[in-house]
């Protein structure tokens, strides 16, 4: 492996025993953002990100719409050593840094991606002589909610900045978080965990086809909105609410969910596009265009979820309508409005009845959709309602990032769940948490 010119020099923790503290590196490259950061945690429990480097590819993959995955490996190959020295160079200021253990993501995730951070991540470990723990990035993205602390703010450097990242947060006693439910939600993953403790999960529920961010991108693309498509419609969705605030025509009661028996995805066709019930008087932000979209699958009895039906509505909708209507600016936010809702009363609808269930003290959060400002306020709202805490993670920590890695992996070397020979590990692209 090529390291970069002044070489960052990873050495093992010389502090017997690591009383006081250890260091962690945490690699993540599970799809397109190249993460590398270093959390330091003290034998109390107390966490501190003291690096948090991500490069983000999204200007390399928006004019395809989506992630290409050997495009994907390249951009790691050239952004790790890079993201490597920012991370030890700049964020701490010395190309030194006595580190016990290095985490690296294994899986799930893009096949390509993975082995190059893994090779990376082995190569670091083996000149260093420090173990290589192996970490599931959905346990990353779940156990990175703990870090949940409204006064902490963190900045997550790039190329294009030297913010340095000073995020403190303590762990409480698990007895009084667990059992939670946790809600992990981005463009390839939509799940429910039942999380017992830390390392201890139950998978209640998932995707049986579309994960809730890719039907953000591909409901996006149909309406011509910049890839990727969760920020975009959230975006429009926003335009469209304060449109409707100005204009005194958003209830301040704004309808979550269809009543039973309500008109289904399958039932919508182009020449019936889904609407209203007669004498239906429910309010929506979207009212103006009598747009209605399903919410697949919000009543069944499991907890799965679909969102492939979503899409399809949305398509049906729109070329229901004539061009000039759809190719206006309000029929845009009305739909993306319309589209963020139903995605966020199905999340929230199945999350809400499974922590009830299940008995759980905390609602958990986490992914790249987690960053969602609507599902934020409206899942921590459902969440004090039923007297349950609200975790999800700062937002520049929602999407990938090497933090979660590093955090996931400092419980996992602390149960010494990491093979001795870093040769064994193995990209796992179908890796599930449970």
């Amino acid at each position: 492996m090529l390291l970069p010119n002044p070489s960052p020099k990873i050495e093992k923790c010389k502090e017997k025993g690591y009383k006081k503290s250890m260091r962690i590196l945490g690699i993540e490259t599970s799809c397109d953002d190249t993460g590398i950061a270093v959390l330091e945690a003290s034998k109390a429990s107390h966490f501190q990100i003291l690096s948090n480097v991500v490069a983000s590819q999204i200007a390399v993959h928006q004019k395809y719409g989506g992630v290409y995955p050997m495009l994907a490996k390249r951009e790691h190959l050239k952004n790790l050593p890079i993201a490597l020295e920012r991370a030890l160079g700049e964020m701490l200021g010395s190309n030194r840094l006595d580190i016990t253990a290095i985490a690296v993501t294994y899986g799930p995730g893009l096949s390509p991606c993975l082995w190059t951070g893994l090779n990376f991540a082995r190569d670091l470990a083996k000149k260093g002589g420090v173990p290589l723990v192996p970490v599931d990035h959905i346990e990353g993205h779940l156990l990175i909610a703990l870090a949940s602390n409204e006064k902490s703010k963190i900045q997550s450097a790039s190329w294009r900045t030297k913010s340095k990242t000073n995020l403190k947060f303590e762990i409480p006693n698990s007895k009084n978080i667990f059992p939670a439910v946790a809600l992990i939600v981005s463009g390839g993953h939509t799940q429910l965990v039942l999380v017992k403790d830390i390392g201890k999960y139950e998978m209640i529920g998932e995707t049986r086809d579309d994960a809730a961010g890719e039907c953000f991108d591909k409901t996006a693309r149909i309406l011509g909105l910049e890839y990727p498509g969760g920020p975009a419609i959230a975006e429009q969705a926003r335009l469209w609410s304060e449109d409707m605030l100005l204009s005194g025509k958003l209830s301040e009661a704004v309808w979550h969910g269809p009543a039973k028996g309500g008109q289904t995805a399958e039932s919508a066709t182009p020449e019936r596009p889904l609407g209203r019930k007669r004498g239906d008087s429910r309010k929506q932000h979207s009212e103006r265009h009598n747009i209605l979209l399903p919410r697949p699958m919000m009543y069944t009895k499991d907890y799965d979820f679909s969102f492939s039906g979503l899409k399809t509505a949305v398509l049906y909708a729109y070329q229901a309508r004539p061009k000039k209507e759809r190719e206006s600016k309000k029929y845009i936010q009305a739909m993306a409005a319309e589209i963020q809702q139903a995605i966020i009363d199905v999340l929230i609808h199945k999350t809400i009845r499974a922590a009830k269930e299940f008995g759980a003290k905390t609602i958990m959060m986490g992914g790249g959709v987690s960053a969602n400002d609507e599902l934020r306020k409206q899942l921590g709202q459902k969440a004090k309602d039923m007297n349950a805490k609200f975790l999800a993670p700062p937002k520049n920590l929602s999407t990938d990032n090497g933090a979660m890695i590093a955090l996931a992996g400092y419980f996992r070397y602390k149960a010494h769940k990491y093979p001795k020979n870093p040769d064994r590990i193995e990209a796992n692209p179908n890796l599930r948490i449970a």
